[in-house]
């Protein structure tokens, strides 16, 4: 293994543009390499750009069908309306899932940069490799859901397992539960897969029951921990620390692929819990520090979700980025001017002017200090390890 930190980037990867006034900007894709580079960051890093994930890829995880819809769709934008209901069974053409020129050549493309990024990985060619476009975890192996066209953290598992990966775990932290990737490895007990998401009666897509624990070849597969909205950083990091070390201490991964949406921030326009940047950035080094811990350093980490375009997700996946180098930046760390230029010249808001929200995120142990059986959080938590941890021989 290199030891160097790979990270995935191909310009055209902006061009996952569902159009203006859609949550998903582009921009927020390039403000956040440009972040990067203003740090300094790229010596520390080996920068690639992977080919697009190509029809057998693709089909590890989605359907001919689904694939092909998506090639008719992306060929001829303007006649989805026309047979909106050939398409909308596909979930193209929906207002989630707008329809754009080249729509199946740029999620192929942000696939591919995942796909890579777990082959150089379980290759010993990187240490590390982020791939800050991924994350696109809703898709499904026959449509397209939640902004995602192509599911690339579904994509990146199964191409893992395909390597020769015989336990891989998956930890996704987007606000959103990641169902995609929870559906494609419902009965597979070679993954394991770890949610923790704003709880379904409140938030898309409305799954994440603490209840959804896997299929009969592979109970205690899915784990789901479904936090009340308004949680903050204490709740969500008392949540993570109480579920995800044990149960990947118990599986004992070869490769961690975690997912990193920002749109926990209490500033995102779309959820309703109350994580700082700060407390996103520890969770970024405790991934980190659990795949050295369990994983043999082998760690594949990619975006998500996150609406806060100029204000959180650059500088949330700039902090991941810098951890994933192995040089992270200090929270106090002020933002480079030239950014904030560029962010003040594209958008005509001033641009955050430090790496942090000015939080120390703190949180008391689920074990070591016991838990409150009246506080939702705890029973949210006690919901999840009742649920999953015997079946991994643990105790609730």
């Amino acid at each position: 293994m290199s030891g160097r930190a790979q990270l995935m980037w191909d310009e055209r990867v902006t061009g996952y543009d569902f159009g203006p006034g859609h949550p998903m900007d582009p921009m927020r894709l390039s403000l956040t390499r440009e972040l990067v580079r203003a740090f300094g960051l790229d010596p520390a890093l080996r920068v690639v750009a992977a080919p697009p994930a190509g029809e057998s890829t693709l089909a590890l995880v989605h359907d001919a069908d689904y694939v092909a819809a998506v090639r008719r769709a992306s060929a001829e934008p303007a006649a989805v309306p026309v047979s909106y209901e050939a398409y909308a069974s596909y979930g193209l053409g929906t207002d989630d899932n707008p329809v754009f020129p080249r729509m199946h050549e740029t999620a192929a493309l942000i696939a591919g940069q995942s796909v890579g990024a777990a082959e150089a990985v379980w290759g010993g060619e990187a240490a590390h490799a982020v791939n800050f476009a991924g994350g696109l975890h809703h898709a499904m192996p026959g449509s397209a859901a939640g902004f995602c066209v192509y599911n690339d953290a579904a994509l990146a598992v199964a191409r893992l397992l395909e390597l020769g990966a015989e336990r891989v775990a998956y930890v996704d932290v987007d606000v959103h539960h990641g169902d995609g990737v929870q559906t494609a490895f419902w009965d597979d007990p070679r993954v394991l897969t770890i949610s923790l998401h704003e709880h379904p009666r409140t938030l898309f897509p409305q799954t994440g029951w603490p209840e959804e624990t896997g299929g009969p070849a592979a109970e205690g597969g899915a784990v789901n921990v479904a936090l009340p909205a308004g949680t903050g950083d204490a709740g969500w990091l008392r949540a993570f620390h109480a579920v995800v070390p044990e149960l990947l201490a118990a599986f004992g991964p070869q490769v961690l692929v975690s997912q990193h949406g920002a749109d926990t921030h209490i500033e995102d326009p779309l959820a309703h819990l109350a994580v700082s940047l700060d407390a996103q950035r520890a969770v970024a080094e405790a991934c980190h520090a659990l795949a050295h811990e369990h994983a043999g350093g082998r760690w594949v980490a990619l975006g998500g979700g996150g609406y806060a375009v100029t204000d959180v997700v650059p500088r949330t996946w700039t902090h991941l980025v810098a951890i994933a180098a192995g040089v992270p930046v200090a929270p106090e760390s002020p933002v480079p001017e030239e950014w904030r230029h560029q962010v003040y010249a594209r958008t005509r808001h001033p641009a955050p002017l430090r790496m942090t929200d000015g939080c120390e995120p703190r949180w008391t142990g689920f074990e070591e200090a016991g838990y409150d059986p009246a506080d939702r959080l705890d029973q949210a938590i006690l919901a999840t390890r009742r649920a999953v941890f015997p079946l991994h021989g643990l105790l609730p």
